[in-house]
């Protein structure tokens, strides 16, 4: 079975378990789980808040993931030549 597909069948068992199991299944990834939380200062928070209004407000576009990409692209050749 491939990773993918577990993921999806512990996904939807998570949504259906009783708490009894949920706590359980929990307990044994803890620590695991406390390692991947990021803990954002407020003053990225501010900055973040401040990106969402200006987008909201007009202030601000958006790219494209691929244009994003093409963007890196061209200035990592630009640096390396």
């Amino acid at each position: 079975m491939t990773t993918t597909a577990i993921r999806q069948r512990l996904h939807n068992y998570l949504e259906i378990a009783n708490e009894k199991k949920i706590k359980a299944i929990y307990t044994m990834i803890e620590g695991d789980v406390e390692d991947t939380l990021i803990d954002y200062t407020n003053e990225l928070k501010t900055e973040l808040d401040k990106r969402l209004t200006d987008y909201q407000g007009g202030k601000m576009k958006m790219i494209t993931a691929k244009d994003s990409k093409a963007r890196v692209a061209k200035l990592l050749n630009k640096k390396f030549k």
